[in-house]
């Protein structure tokens, strides 16, 4: 069966398209509740605790909508807006749910997480809600850590995209005395405290000997992210540390400080060159970002460090472990590029005979063209660059 090259290119550009869809996931919860008006004081303080954006960065994601008349019921209790953050949190959870999914549920009862439960602020197996499917074909919701009392039960379907973002409406608020316990606000943080109690103690305390903590204290309020050397790595660099005078320590500990919140999937998806608290006129202290797949990079001109995990990431900050100490060009000298190897002579060889030929003519190894052709597929470095030429290709045939 013969197709018309105009149809052959119609069939590339529809997948093509195809392709590029389902790559996306982009989704923006304050703009779908604004068609519900039923919604609008919960889509408000989605926007005022910075709910919104952080729901609007996750790939998958439930959220448990409130109706206005069951958000008076929380801020009756007039409650801060950083504890109205937790409780909101906690009805949104961090897999998909679709009204057919809950009547679907393994024996009929599952625990989820939560993004209270993710933030790390929410102790023992609060931060999780049950979802239970009752009888009657009704299905009930609770925070874990009350008691197992279900609450609520699920209402409709606001919203559905399979399987990105669901959004359904439940009867009332869950409660939990974890998420509405009092919470401080970004000022009343304590940076170093956290630090010490989660493996990054002697990092702390050098913040806490320079005077440098205030710094950090005083961004705070607009925005910070902390990359934390751990205790091991501190240690081992202490002898080049006790070399710097007083001034170039506090920039050296400042360089680890971004004036701004930047979650994980933020860096990875800015990738390139960020100021820090150590930025200053002519001194640039600035260093790279870089992500291969999961794995984010910060490269200095001295060293190249890794992001190994997450103290605590709850906007307007976020404080990541670091497998290396950043030192700056400023401070430190850098390190000499390596010098490309000179390029192999072609040997030649001579015709064996008899059974040294099997293994004389044998393959040279191809393992590193196969990592390169590993990478270059459509979710890889290349895989733009293949997307333009398949565009290109499709072009060319209509033309023709």
């Amino acid at each position: 069966m013969l197709i018309s090259r105009p149809l052959t290119a119609t069939l590339l550009l529809s997948f093509l398209l195809l392709l590029l869809s389902s790559t996306s996931h982009a989704h923006n919860i304050t703009r779908i509740l604004a068609k519900h008006p039923e919604f609008s004081s919960f889509n408000h303080y989605l926007t005022v605790t910075h709910l919104a954006p952080e729901i609007n960065r996750r790939q998958t994601i439930t959220v448990l909508a409130l109706d206005n008349a069951a958000m008076s019921s929380i801020l009756a209790k007039q409650l801060s807006v950083y504890t109205i953050r937790n409780v909101l949190s906690l009805h949104v959870l961090t897999d998909y749910f679709g009204s057919k999914k809950l009547h679907q549920i393994t024996n009929g009862t599952s625990l989820i997480s939560s993004m209270f439960q993710a933030t790390g602020s929410a102790p023992g197996s609060s931060g999780y809600v049950n979802i239970t499917d009752l009888k009657g074909g009704k299905v009930g919701f609770g925070a874990e850590d009350n008691d197992g009392k279900l609450d609520a039960t699920y209402v409709k379907s606001v919203a559905e995209f399979p399987y990105n973002i669901s959004i359904l409406q439940i009867s009332q608020a869950l409660n939990s005395n974890e998420a509405e316990a009092p919470t401080p606000g970004p000022s009343d943080i304590n940076i170093t405290a956290i630090m010490a109690k989660q493996g990054c103690k002697a990092f702390a305390d050098l913040l806490i000997a320079t005077g440098a903590h205030t710094t950090f204290e005083e961004n705070l309020d607009g925005g910070l992210t902390v990359f934390c050397p751990t205790d091991g790595v501190i240690n081992g660099f202490m002898s080049k540390y006790k070399n710097l005078t007083a001034a170039q320590k506090v920039s050296l500990l400042l360089y680890h400080g971004i004036p701004v919140y930047q979650s994980l999937q933020m860096l990875k998806s800015s990738n390139g060159i960020m100021n820090t608290l150590a930025t200053d006129g002519a001194s640039k202290y600035d260093f790279t970002v870089q992500n291969d797949g999961e794995v984010v990079t910060l490269k200095t001109k001295v060293i190249t460090a890794k992001i190994t995990g997450t103290l605590k990431d709850e906007e307007p900050l976020v404080i990541y472990k670091i497998n290396k100490v950043l030192q700056p060009r400023e401070l430190f000298k850098p390190e000499p590029e390596a010098e490309a190897p000179a390029p192999k002579a072609a040997k030649k060889h001579k015709k064996p005979s008899g059974d040294e030929e099997e293994e004389a003519y044998a393959p040279e190894d191809d393992s590193a063209d196969q990592t390169a052709d590993n990478k270059s597929g459509v979710g890889g470095i290349n895989g733009g660059k293949m997307i333009w030429m398949v565009v290109s290709w499709c072009m060319g045939i209509i033309l023709l």
